[in-house]
């Protein structure tokens, strides 16, 4: 009886929710908050403060899972973990503290809103510029030791804590795009690594705030994690063949409308905005598609007159 009761706490539309959105994390390891909590506030008429609870409470259970497997890799920095997790996980708590002093019922509920869609905002903004920033890597710039910013990076954890604990939306995406900013010559696993492994304790101290102060349901979370694990391994099996130029632009379209839409944007306006973002995300997808296919020609052309030459010393 008692298992039965639990299982009637699951939702199986939620269920098939996270899943989807447990592929796309696999697929691009973008983070699940910057999806799952809108789509929950949007799709499905939660509350905004239950989105965020619930789904801070689930990423609690998934973050050391990829955590634990660069720290194995030894794709993780240390230095860079220590001085983001010094600032981010009291501001975490702190942001959940601060939802509580901004009201209650539907002014919270509004305020929380609000709040989540300037993230979101803020994240498409990061996945615009992201390719940017990688681009400004240069060769060698990997071989070169890191010199560890304390009072910037700490001040990244600040910010990203804050916003993880009033949205549930940062941990992931939104640091990333400041590490880079930071950090240009950050190799990309390492870059990932260390930002999963801070996520940890940052997610972990965010959610033990909601848990007390927040309004956490547990057959929400349940049914977001029994959908959303065996989705991020999927999307992890297939991420080696999505092509970035087709994913992102779908990911940009999608996180501007429901930015904009949590933010009460008028109808023509969100109409204009995300047209032009899909006009804009298609062309470059075209460009780059066409890009890969002449690189790939050449490669097959110098492939078929002979192994390429040695490099001079």
């Amino acid at each position: 009886m008692h298992y039965r009761t639990v299982l009637d706490l699951l939702d199986p539309y939620v269920i098939l929710a996270g899943l989807g959105v447990g592929f796309v994390v696999g697929l691009t390891g973008m983070g699940g908050g910057a999806l799952m909590t809108p789509l929950l506030v949007l799709l499905f008429g939660v509350p905004p403060l239950t989105a965020v609870s619930s789904d801070i409470v689930a990423a609690m259970v998934m973050k050391p899972v990829g955590g634990t497997v660069h720290w194995k890799r030894g794709t993780v920095n240390l230095k860079l973990v220590g001085w983001l997790v010094a600032g981010s996980v009291p501001t975490a708590f702190l942001g959940v503290l601060l939802l509580r002093e901004l009201g209650a019922g539907p002014d919270l509920q509004a305020h929380v809103k609000l709040a989540l869609g300037f993230a979101l905002l803020a994240v498409t903004f990061g996945l615009v510029i992201r390719p940017l920033l990688a681009a400004r890597r240069k060769p060698g710039d990997s071989m070169i030791p890191l010199q560890v910013k304390p009072l910037p990076t700490l001040f990244i954890g600040i910010v990203g804590g804050l916003v993880v604990g009033l949205t549930s939306v940062g941990s992931g995406s939104l640091m990333m795009i400041l590490l880079l900013l930071l950090y240009p010559r950050l190799k990309l696993s390492e870059l990932v690594g260390t930002d999963l492994v801070q996520a940890v304790p940052l997610v972990a101290s965010a959610a033990i705030g909601h848990l007390l102060f927040g309004d956490f349901e547990l057959g929400l979370t349940g049914s977001i994690l029994v959908g959303s694990l065996p989705g991020v391994f999927l999307g992890a099996r297939f991420s080696s063949r999505a092509p970035d130029y087709v994913i992102r632009p779908a990911l940009i379209v999608v996180l501007l409308a429901s930015g904009l839409k949590l933010l009460s944007v008028g109808t023509g306006v969100l109409a204009t905005a995300v047209g032009t973002a899909a006009a804009i995300g298609v062309a470059h997808g075209v460009m780059e598609a066409r890009r890969e296919r002449q690189a790939r020609q050449e490669l097959e052309v110098a492939s078929a007159d002979g192994p390429l030459p040695a490099p001079e010393l």
